[in-house]
């Protein structure tokens, strides 16, 4: 079951505090799975029982988005910012230098963490900040769009839409090639958690002007990118491979913007591909398939 970890920050105002809501299980090297902007841990939940098989796995809910409640006043929501607030989150959990897979807004801070030396490898699907200034507009008028329409739409509207494949469609298919994969509950909660996300618009300013650089090329890492990315262009994950010139470049086909429900087996695979090049040379797992 999903449960909260409460620990101290320091904030410009005065002491805070970061609550962070995650679901854990399995066993093996810890993985933690950082979900995009507006979303929530559960966007991981086609993937997880494949992951825990291997590891033991932590699905977060960000500062700000799904169950956790924003960051303490004053503090920013930047990769900066947020890299050092996940780095205390794994301490409090008793986790040192997990595997990180992150998506879209947590491929980024997968990134980071990667850069900042609190992870053992990343894995980075379809990550913010490879994009030119057109396409960082074009990506942020789209998720102002879904923004705008989950909060017009009344909770009511929204569970009525979602019993249908059309209208699951409605509501979700910006962010997955396959919409009719997402149940109805899945598509109603997700919904929900955009409308909901107090993190959404300081991470939104937080990201303008930002470009992602630096060396990862002491760990494992993969960037994957979806064939029918709708809001971040999977031309830029060829300009990821250029800045992350070790890491290694991989295609998701038929898949969107949120790939772990559009092809759970492909993504597991790909995650654990990355994990296991740390682990085979530790000697402690089998090569996955």
């Amino acid at each position: 079951m999903p449960a909260d970890v409460t620990f101290p920050l320091p904030a410009p105002h005065g002491p805070g505090e970061v609550t962070v809501r995650h679901r854990r299980l399995g066993a093996g090297s810890p993985l933690l799975l950082l979900h995009g902007i507006g979303h929530h841990w559960q966007a991981w939940e086609p993937v997880l029982p494949a992951l825990a098989e291997r590891h033991e796995v932590i699905a977060v809910d960000l500062p700000g988005f799904g169950a956790s409640p924003a960051l303490p006043p004053g503090v920013p929501y930047g990769v900066d910012a947020v890299v050092p607030v996940l780095g205390r989150l794994c301490a409090e959990l008793g986790i040192e230098r997990p595997h990180v897979a992150g998506n879209s807004l947590g491929g980024l801070l997968a990134l980071g963490l990667g850069r900042a030396g609190l992870a053992r490898s990343v894995t980075a699907l379809a990550p913010a900040g490879f994009w030119t200034e057109a396409e960082r507009r074009y990506a942020y008028t789209v998720l102002g769009g879904m923004r705008v329409g989950a909060r017009v739409l009344p909770q009511a509207v929204v569970e009525r839409l979602a019993r249908s494949t059309a209208g699951r469609a409605l509501l979700v298919s910006t962010i997955y090639a396959r919409p009719a994969r997402r149940d109805a509950a899945a598509a109603a909660a997700e919904t929900g958690a955009l409308r909901a996300a107090t993190g959404f618009e300081p991470t939104l300013a937080a990201g303008r002007g930002l470009r992602f650089t630096g060396d990862l090329s002491a760990l494992p890492v993969t960037v994957a990118w979806g064939t029918r990315d709708r809001i971040l262009l999977r031309r830029q994950g060829v300009r990821a491979l250029h800045e992350l010139s070790d890491a290694r470049l991989v295609r998701l086909p038929g898949c969107g913007h949120v790939p772990m429900s559009d092809d759970p087996e492909l993504v597991a695979r790909v995650i654990l591909d990355t994990c296991a090049q740390v682990e085979e040379e530790a000697g402690r797992v089998s090569p996955s398939a």
